[in-house]
């Protein structure tokens, strides 16, 4: 598939040829949140016989056998993706990484969904694929589901859904593009003044965003959006950054893959398409300083410098950011051992919260480390009172300086014609 800008504009007319749809959304997509910016998603386009047969399958579809072969009854009506995690793209140097890498997919996905309903093709039909790796085998709808020899072999799939062509949503292609766009983490200091009840109280039940998911399906647990905003409880999570924040830094698996992905300069960046510079994670620095960071968070210098505490003065810096910042985001799953269809739906959640606190004008930034570990999830847990298990938790607030957005893969790599 070619590559198409999402800035060109989109033909008026309800005929909007869906592969040009596909690439317009798979362009605004590719600027979705991801784990060290690691974009670790995929999605086939069943176009082959045997791809569309097992998507309408797994949907629920009649099937009718005729003499040159199945015919369904959406056939001729419907569009099946399938959506995928990328095992060469994903994190694995921590068992948490699994929940965050389907976090990143659903939030792929949802944003994807979005910017094909502004288009005039909606989901209507959704499936949940367990991705638990198991052998492959005609009959064996969790594995690898034979959609044909042009599905990737590092590619699991998550879920199928289909979409038909209908009148396009009340959202605009362009507001959505150019608020994904908009949207990035900003690591920087936030204005400590406090964020309007109004403004916090419709972020956390809005969900209008949610539709390409929702109507596509009927199961799926119940995320809560917990703002935490006052001084004790931000206390409590700045204390928990500073216990456990250097974690981040002192686990030697851990540190090598995070470190692996920071750029040397925008250069690099570019080329590489995923990934941060130290610019986006510490903001401006003068040359010295950069070369000074570069050597003081090489694998090798932080194993040694832990020795001395700097994991630990690296976590207390991380805590007082938090500690200043005028509020605390926590999604939770209802669920304390949620299935990958809700984790799934967690990252369409995700993004459906992130989107609606850029038009807001507000900024985040995750602190992934106090999730990562069950010790530090649960006390989270329990001090805050959180209804569920915790799975994304990040500063909020409004920026004081800005942070550069990281750079994005070319989006026509995670579609494939399958």
């Amino acid at each position: 598939m070619t590559s198409t800008s999402a800035s060109q504009s989109v033909p008026p007319d309800q005929g909007v040829e869906f592969e040009y749809a596909l690439q317009v959304a798979a362009e605004i997509a590719a600027h979705s949140p991801s784990s060290h910016n690691c974009q670790p998603w995929g999605v086939g386009w069943a176009r082959s016989e045997t791809a569309r047969h097992t998507a309408a399958a797994l949907l629920g579809e009649p099937v009718e056998q005729t003499r040159a072969g199945y015919r369904h009854a959406a056939h001729d009506e419907g569009e099946y993706l399938i959506l995928a995690l990328d095992r060469e793209r994903q994190l694995t140097s921590l068992p948490s990484h699994e929940v965050e890498m389907l976090i990143s997919c659903g939030a792929y996905g949802e944003i994807l969904l979005r910017a094909l309903a502004a288009q005039g093709w909606r989901a209507d039909r959704f499936r949940s694929v367990d991705p638990a790796p198991t052998a492959r085998g005609p009959e064996d709808e969790s594995a690898g589901l034979i959609f044909g020899d042009r599905w990737p072999d590092a590619w699991v799939p998550l879920c199928v859904v289909r979409l038909r062509h209908a009148h396009p949503s009340s959202g605009d292609l362009a507001e959505l593009h150019d608020t994904v766009r908009a949207r990035h983490t900003n690591r920087g200091p936030y204005d400590p003044d406090s964020i309007a009840p109004a403004v916090l109280a419709e972020l956390s039940t809005s969900r209008s965003g949610l539709s390409s998911f929702r109507a596509a399906f009927e199961s799926g647990s119940e995320v809560t959006v917990r703002h935490v905003v006052a001084d004790a409880e931000r206390a409590a999570v700045a204390d928990l950054v500073s216990r456990y924040g250097g974690r981040d830094f002192s686990h030697s698996l851990a540190w090598r893959e995070t470190h692996s992905f920071i750029r040397r300069d925008e250069a690099d960046a570019e080329a590489r398409g995923d990934g941060f510079t130290l610019g986006q994670l510490f903001g401006q620095l003068s040359p010295p300083r950069r070369v000074g960071m570069r050597i003081a968070l090489a694998p090798t210098t932080m194993r040694i410098l832990r020795h001395v505490g700097y994991h630990r003065l690296l976590a207390r810096q991380l805590a007082a950011m938090v500690r200043r910042s005028p509020a605390t985001v926590a999604l939770c799953f209802a669920d304390e051992a949620p299935d990958a269809e809700s984790v799934v739906l967690g990252g369409a959640v995700l993004a459906d919260y992130w989107l609606g606190a850029t038009r807001a004008g507000l900024v985040l930034h995750p602190v992934s480390v106090i999730l990562q570990h069950d010790d530090a999830r649960t006390e989270l847990e329990q001090r805050l009172g959180l209804p569920g298990r915790a799975f994304f938790v990040s500063r909020l607030g409004r920026a004081i300086t800005a942070f550069p957005p990281s750079h994005r893969l070319a989006a026509s790599g995670a579609l494939r014609l399958v």
